[in-house]
């Protein structure tokens, strides 16, 4: 996505293809990112384009009322 954020001069930059972490690996401890919640307003690596490797994803709108 040309949107995303290019690495900045501070920026820790990995030369080695990292391992994918879209799909659980208990092999290599990764949980997956699957029914995780995401930012839909976030170009970042909150954000659904990312977490959700463009499997799609619903919206939800929540009501919470909490007492002061």
């Amino acid at each position: 996505n040309p949107e995303h954020k290019t690495p900045g001069f501070k920026d820790l930059v990995y030369l080695d293809p990292s391992p994918g972490f879209c799909n659980k690996n208990t092999k290599l401890g990764i949980p997956g990112t699957k029914g995780r919640a995401c930012n839909d307003t976030s170009i970042g690596v909150d954000g659904c384009d990312l977490m959700c490797c463009g499997r799609g994803y619903r919206t939800e709108t929540m009501f919470v009322v909490e007492r002061c």
